[in-house]
């Protein structure tokens, strides 16, 4: 069996085309218990496999979160959706994570605000069983559907905050996407159809009869899908505005509904 120094790895890495090298390497010498896990670590990294789904976790928001084969790993840029969800939420806030894949955000929303009641809901089974253990200790729910169909009745009217990380490559870019996230994540979770945006239509075309008075919906899109997510949120009846953080490279739209005859929002229930 090898012997993998620091410097061999790094080399082995760089060879496969990693970019960062080094800080992989690193990650890899501390995961890899016995000199066989290693080596299999290793040659499963030069294979490919996303780096999160080897280590069994991602480093999301200051916090670490499971992930594993065939799961969606989330992006250092939707740490901007979750900036935008904690500046509107209180204690008692009803928060649904939409397309939540292993359940990152809405944890790390629960993480940063105490007291809000997060609804977690994704189509595949297995990314809901990653957002269970992700939310496991928090005041979360986790339920398995396809979008609002997922949701307990009980929710309609009364959600405050609904983020949805949903995909939005267009369909004909999906394979120009690095080999890591074509062969290794969910297609679904990626490939936003003809132009990126078929889910987020179908959940605005719903998402005012979820909402509480003042509520808001938050949606991660590219920075030239913008206008048109702006415009589907407008037609809903929304007031609509784009955020961007340029160390994230990160642009999210955020659309608000109306208050109701109290002037309250996006907030505590009684």
């Amino acid at each position: 069996m090898r012997r993998w120094t620091e410097d061999s790895v790094v080399s082995t890495l760089r060879a496969a085309g990693c970019a960062f090298a080094e800080d992989e390497a690193r990650l890899l010498l501390e995961a890899g218990t016995s000199p066989a896990m290693l080596t299999g670590m290793i040659e499963r990294r030069v294979a490919g496999f996303p780096l999160e789904h080897i280590l069994g976790w991602v480093d999301f928001h200051g916090l670490r979160f499971a992930v594993g084969d065939g799961v969606f790993v989330p992006r250092r840029r939707s740490e901007l959706m979750v900036r935008e969800v904690c500046a509107a939420a209180a204690s008692g806030s009803i928060v649904v994570d939409l397309c939540c894949g292993c359940g990152a955000l809405g944890a790390a929303v629960a993480a940063s605000v105490a007291g809000v009641e997060v609804h977690a809901a994704d189509i595949d089974p297995v990314a809901a069983d990653y957002a269970r253990r992700n939310l496991s200790g928090y005041s979360a729910q986790v339920h398995v559907g396809d979008l609002f169909d997922a949701l307990p009745g009980r929710l309609r009217g009364r959600v405050d905050i609904l983020l949805c990380n949903a995909p939005y490559v267009p369909g004909e870019e999906w394979r120009t996407l690095p080999p890591e996230a074509r062969l290794h994540e969910p297609r679904r979770a990626l490939d936003g159809g003809d132009d990126g945006l078929v889910v987020q239509r179908r959940v605005v075309s719903q998402v005012t009869d979820w909402l509480s008075p003042g509520g808001c919906v938050v949606f991660e899109v590219s920075a030239r899908q913008a206008p048109e997510a702006l415009g589907l949120m407008q037609g809903a009846g929304l007031r609509a505005r784009v955020a961007t953080a340029a160390e994230l490279s990160a642009t999210v739209v955020v659309g608000t509904g109306p208050d109701d005859h109290r002037g309250g929002g996006a907030g505590p229930h009684p």
